[in-house]
């Protein structure tokens, strides 16, 4: 049996099925439109670059992702990762930048650009600031710091060894050196801390550390200062005057070699 529909019903229904009608459109016309649908490959990369360039690095990583899709197994492609490492780099995303690298090495192992992922990677966690400012902070340098230097020295010393002819090979071995340096001061700027004071147990065991852990550094002439100071402090009489004879053996025109007395009573090293 067939039922005629009301007039409110039909109404209702026809209003019903217009909404819904609508709805749709308008959810059509709300997806976001790709202006990069038709660009080319090449086109893409150029406006990524511009974008970078311009410091818009957000929109300049989004393009090179989708360079990276559209140029599949083309080295294109491997460029768009690289730049997108070093734009995320320049914008402050270390931990993003450090993935690209490592997932630009491990599938690409045999690329002529590898020497300068490696590079990048050690350029990414290299902390410049390291050993600078640090003499001024009253409590030992973060685990973050230290990781982050020693994971730069590992990727630098990669890249030496594996491309010691690199264009790269030059740079990266005076920054290992700086590394080096910087991590031995960070050592000596604690020992420095603990003994002013009065901790001359802490100075003794952190000026060993550095003194035991690097070589040939400038750090170390200090981190024996100190060591002989907290010695002396501390009457150890017979190991503070090993420790001099070593300083006067291997820094001859220390402060201590020239003066004890003086360096005693407060040289060099006393800026704090």
């Amino acid at each position: 049996m067939l039922f005629k529909l009301s007039a409110f019903q039909a109404t209702t229904r026809a209003a019903s099925a217009f909404l819904i009608l609508g709805g749709l459109l308008v959810g059509c016309s709300s997806t976001p439109v790709d202006p990069t649908a038709t660009w080319s490959p090449n086109k893409i990369y150029s406006e990524a670059k511009d974008e970078a360039t311009a410091g818009a690095y957000e929109k300049a990583i989004g393009m090179y992702e989708k360079l990276e899709g559209r140029a599949a197994g083309t080295p294109l492609a491997q460029q768009a990762q690289l730049e997108k490492a070093y734009t995320q780099y320049k914008s402050g995303e270390q931990v993003q930048a450090i993935a690209t690298l490592d997932r630009f090495v491990r599938l690409h192992p045999a690329s002529s650009a590898l020497d300068y992922a490696l590079y990048l990677k050690g350029l990414v966690n290299f902390n410049d600031n390291l050993g600078m400012f640090s003499s001024w902070v009253r409590q030992d340098l973060s685990e973050r710091d230290q990781k982050a230097a020693k994971e730069s020295f590992e990727s630098f010393k990669d890249l030496t060894t594996r491309f010691p002819d690199s264009r790269y090979a030059p740079d990266a071995r005076l920054r290992m050196v700086y590394i080096v340096n910087s991590l031995a001061q960070s050592e000596v700027n604690v020992a420095r801390f603990y003994f002013s004071r009065g901790a001359y147990v802490a100075t003794i065991n952190r000026a060993q550390s550095a003194i035991t852990a690097f070589r040939d550094v400038p750090a170390i002439e200090e981190a024996l200062s100190l060591l002989y100071r907290s010695y002396d402090a501390l009457g150890m009489t017979q190991l503070r005057d090993d420790t001099l004879r070593v300083i006067q053996k291997s820094y001859p025109e220390s402060a201590l070699t020239r003066n004890e007395t003086k360096a005693k009573q407060g040289a060099w090293y006393k800026f704090w």
